[in-house]
């Protein structure tokens, strides 16, 4: 592993509260789980109220302005969104590995709405990734996705987590 992931953050920023109690149970097993190897926070931003008359790009645009505010220029950030890059688990774990070594201090991802992400967090982020082609909940994607992260740091660290 190059890089001390140690001194690294991650974030991850998500419209909306997790709901369902096995998903939060789940999540908390994996987040307790990732902080033995680095910062990891989840910034839960409240769903937009009373927008059922919004078209989705005006949908779009209000959740970045809710979002904007917690992305830092240091950040580098990651739209999960089904038209990213699809990665292996062990290619995931080479991705973090890169960052590790990187400038950045905090990788943030970012799960959007029901309608994706606005232009302008487009332009902010430094890489779009696809947990999958299929469509999941946003609360389900968060639970892969901390058990995507915690997966890759014990690929990095050689663990037994993770089976080839």
């Amino acid at each position: 592993m190059r890089g001390n992931p140690l001194k690294m953050k991650i974030r991850l920023v998500v419209i909306g509260k997790t709901e369902e109690s096995y998903l939060k149970t789940g999540m908390a097993e994996y987040e307790s789980r990732i902080k033995r190897y680095l910062k990891f926070s989840m910034v839960e931003i409240p769903g937009l109220k009373n927008a059922l008359h919004l078209s989705r790009d005006e949908w779009k645009a209000r959740e970045a302005e809710k979002i904007t505010p917690y992305l830092s220029s240091s950040d580098f950030v990651i739209l999960l969104d089904e038209k990213g890059k699809e990665m292996s688990s062990v290619e995931f774990s080479g991705f973090l590995n890169q960052k590790f070594s990187g400038s950045a201090k905090t990788l943030t991802f970012i799960v959007g709405g029901p309608y994706g992400f606005d232009e302008s967090l487009k332009q902010k982020a430094g890489q779009l990734l696809s947990l999958s082609r299929m469509t999941f909940s946003h609360q389900m994607v968060r639970l892969f996705f901390v058990e995507q992260l915690y997966r890759a740091l014990t690929i990095l660290k050689n663990e037994s987590y993770h089976h080839e």
